[in-house]
């Protein structure tokens, strides 16, 4: 039996953020400014959840940016009702995430 997710601030905070098109580990902590040990633990409990689901990118691809891989999150159908209900529950985060391509 499943559990109802928790919508904490935090997780509405990192829906919000994979939602507006940061969508890999530093780049949503980079984001919010929290920190590995905040994220990680969050985005593992989301994905018990089925708020969001990670992939690894293929290795050739970091390869070839010589970095390491990275793993990449979108939001599941569960993840984007749960962000729109972070909306009215956690108006203030909407103007706390910009869009990723807003970028500078």
């Amino acid at each position: 039996m499943a559990r109802d997710p928790r919508l904490t601030h935090i997780t509405a905070l990192i829906l919000k953020a994979i939602d507006s098109g940061f969508v890999y580990g530093f780049s949503i902590m980079e984001m919010t400014g929290l920190p590995s040990g905040t994220i990680y633990p969050a985005m593992r409990r989301m994905e018990e959840d089925q708020l969001i689901r990670s992939r690894w990118e293929r290795q050739a691809i970091a390869d070839r940016e010589q970095r390491p891989a990275r793993k990449y999150y979108q939001l599941t159908s569960t993840g984007k009702a749960a962000l729109e209900a972070s909306r009215k529950r956690y108006p203030l985060i909407e103007r706390l995430v910009p869009n990723a391509e807003a970028k500078p």
